[in-house]
């Protein structure tokens, strides 16, 4: 049977005292639906319906894919009413699934595990067993320990409200039967809202069969209302990422001190230090170490190489044995050829540095193609830009890069070049040919310093 999946998203989230909708605020630097919407194409499903109110636009803007239908809700009226908004687009011969937009960290294999107990002829609900299961409606069984409804709390009596086992809101229903049982329900409650929990003493009292499966832990079904409930999801998040890394192999120094806003692939024998960040779409291939507080955005990170502390990379590679920092900043469009090394406070944009060659410090290397086996100086930097226009600088291989040289670009450095320290180079070097380019040293005697005034 095809399946369908409504995402309930249309909360304005007062208690997170932002003027963005609830749904978007970010769980690993993605929109808390985001992740929703993740899980629903993971279980393939034929039709996302994502119900919207406040801050519309905003989410459309945010939220986007072929596979998704908008489905506004102007009033909201409770899930039951919110539901009901998709019933126009809903197919009486399919499966549908109910999800919520700030429920983000339902695990796919949960989810499938309803789809695998719900009866044909039938219902499934995704149920949990709460310690302290104040707020949540309760889930009611008759003397055969079968589903005949749910109470939420402010209509439940003393005796319902000692029931440990809790609704989460998410169902996998018949299309039919949903939409026949929306047209039904009645807001005579206390809230005036209409329930979506209401369609369970519907399916019961039609002889349905009602059947649940449940969560491996109480954080799959948690929702966010407020900042403080925000950050701990997010934490329970980081934290689920850093077990699958060791799962996997990684040594983490502390797993409650990583963050992945992404996608981070790992090798063998892989260490990473404390306080670092992974965005985009990292790969750390066998046998990386990452030292402490490092930023890692949208590169590779090649066998056996090691990056340093205080060190920023964002969408460049880096070979086999290299070594890179401590405070290092590799900018986009940067390869590191095997075994080459960038120390402490260099910066490279633009620029590929040759197997074997040395950048020790506190240089600038930008629109830079730099040879195999290449030192460079401390001071160096690449003068690339005249102000409007970017030019390049070429090293060719084996060249020597004297401290705190200037290379003007356009110019190119032949093979086996040398370049005494201090140097402003603004005109090519040929292959083996010494370049100094210095002003008159003058040595000034009884030089009396300036004295404040």
């Amino acid at each position: 049977m095809s399946l369908s999946v409504v995402i309930l998203a249309a909360g304005k989230g007062t208690r997170m005292r932002s003027s963005l909708p609830k749904v978007l605020h970010p769980i690993a630097d993605r929109p808390m639906v985001n992740h929703v919407i993740d899980s629903a194409r993971q279980l393939n499903a034929q039709n996302i319906y994502v119900v919207y109110g406040f801050g519309g636009d905003v989410l459309k803007e945010q939220i986007k894919g072929d596979d998704l239908t908008f489905v506004e809700q102007v009033e909201q009226l409770g899930t039951g009413h919110a539901v009901d908004m998709a019933s126009p687009f809903i197919k009486g011969d399919e499966d549908v699934l109910v999800l919520y937009g700030d429920v983000p960290l339902t695990k796919v294999s949960t989810l499938e595990r309803l789809l695998a107990v719900k009866p044909d002829n039938g219902m499934g609900l995704l149920t949990v067993h709460l310690a302290e299961p104040t707020g949540y409606g309760r889930i009611v069984r008759d003397e055969n320990n079968t589903v005949v409804g749910i109470i939420e709390q402010k209509d439940a009596t003393s005796e319902q409200l000692t029931i440990n086992e809790c609704n989460t809101g998410i169902l996998l229903v018949n299309g039919g039967d949903l939409k026949r049982w929306l047209s039904q329900l009645s807001n005579d409650n206390a809230q005036g809202e209409y329930y979506l929990t209401d369609i369970i003493a519907a399916a019961h009292s039609e002889g349905k069969i009602i059947t649940t499966a449940n969560p491996d832990t109480e954080i799959e079904v948690e929702g966010a209302n407020n900042r403080v409930q925000l950050a701990n999801l997010e934490r329970a998040f980081q934290l689920r990422k850093a077990q699958e890394l060791m799962i996997e192999g990684a040594t983490l120094r502390d797993p409650a001190r990583i963050d992945i806003r992404g996608e981070l692939s790992i090798g063998a024998e892989v260490v990473i230090d404390i306080n670092c960040i992974f965005e985009g779409n990292v790969e750390l291939s066998h046998g990386v170490k990452i030292g402490a507080n490092c930023i890692l955005k949208n590169c590779i990170i090649g066998e056996n190489s090691e990056i340093k502390a205080n060190t920023i990379i964002e969408d460049a590679i880096i070979a086999d044995m290299c070594s890179v920092g401590p405070f290092a900043r590799i900018r986009p469009g940067t390869r590191m050829q095997r075994d080459s090394h960038v120390g402490n406070f260099v910066e490279m944009k633009k620029t590929t540095l040759g197997q074997g060659a040395k950048a020790g410090h506190l240089s600038y290397l930008g629109d830079s193609e730099i040879g195999n086996k290449v030192n460079i100086g401390a001071g160096t930097i690449t003068c690339n830009y005249d102000g409007v226009n970017k030019a390049k600088t070429v090293i060719g291989d084996g060249a020597f890069i004297g401290s705190n040289s200037a290379l003007v670009a356009p110019v190119t450095i032949g093979k086996m070049a040398t370049i005494g320290a201090g140097s402003v180079i603004a005109k090519c070097v040929g292959d083996e040919e010494l370049a100094v380019a210095r002003g008159k040293q003058r040595n000034v005697s009884n030089w009396q310093r300036p004295i404040k005034k």
